[in-house]
């Protein structure tokens, strides 16, 4: 598995393509569906990493509705992914370095 990591953040593990999500949402988007609907159910690839990146990310202070917002603010790289104009891991790893650079700072003691 490939792990995206930046001295002093959180260590985010880049799962395997959600092929079956990728099509769902795909095909949702493309019959017309409002693209801000397909954040908030169960063919959100946002709430998807969530999922995997909760454990990573909500003990240096970023909560899921954060997330969902940095997800939301990355359409563009998103509706690429989707239409096969980025690979998986391209979207990701960009997706993870925004994800990190909006984190909190530690506190200083």
């Amino acid at each position: 598995m490939t792990v995206f990591e930046v001295e002093g953040g959180p260590r985010l593990e880049l799962p395997d393509e959600p092929l079956d999500l990728k099509v769902g949402l795909r095909d949702a988007l493309l019959d017309g569906q409002d693209w801000r609907k397909g954040f908030s159910d169960d063919i959100c690839i946002g709430l998807w990493v969530w999922g995997r990146w909760q454990p990573a990310l909500e003990p240096s202070g970023m909560s899921r509705e954060e997330f969902v917002d940095i997800v939301i603010a990355d359409k563009r790289e998103l509706w690429l992914w989707l239409m096969g104009e980025r690979q998986w891991i391209q979207f990701l790893s960009g997706l993870a370095g925004r994800v990190v650079r909006r984190l909190p700072a530690p506190s200083r003691s």
